[in-house]
């Protein structure tokens, strides 16, 4: 079992940057691959990130190539989420989750955080 819990979201104004964490709970984070999601009102979940249980490999969705980065700390139980070079169509709730398989469909993922809101102002 592991829970999570996202922190780091806020009100932020277009081209700025924001670092999202993900906390986990639980003896076994490092065996976990993690990802981000994120749910805008209006649109369905879309894959944000994912990265393997190592951090060896990490994968992005081509809205968010080359702005996002996604990292973790095993020893610190710990993912993050570096936004760079945000845009309004980054506003949405941004939620990290943790699966046994590494890739970008949300159904590989068995444990969810609460999200952490993003908002991006003009």
């Amino acid at each position: 079992q592991v829970q999570l819990v996202e922190s780091g979201g806020g009100l932020v104004q277009a081209g700025g940057s924001l670092r999202l964490s993900c906390a986990a709970s639980g003896p076994t984070f490092s065996t976990y691959a993690m990802g981000w999601f994120r749910w805008a009102p209006g649109k369905e979940r879309e894959f944000v990130a994912s990265i393997t249980w190592s951090g060896g490999i990490t994968n992005y969705a081509d809205s968010v190539k080359g702005r996002f980065t996604i990292s973790r700390d095993n020893a610190k139980n710990t993912v993050y989420l570096q936004m760079n070079s945000l845009k309004r169509e980054d506003k949405a709730v941004y939620y990290c989750a943790a699966g046994r398989n590494f890739g970008t469909r949300a159904e590989l993922y068995n444990y969810w955080g609460p999200g952490t809101q993003i908002t991006v102002s003009s």
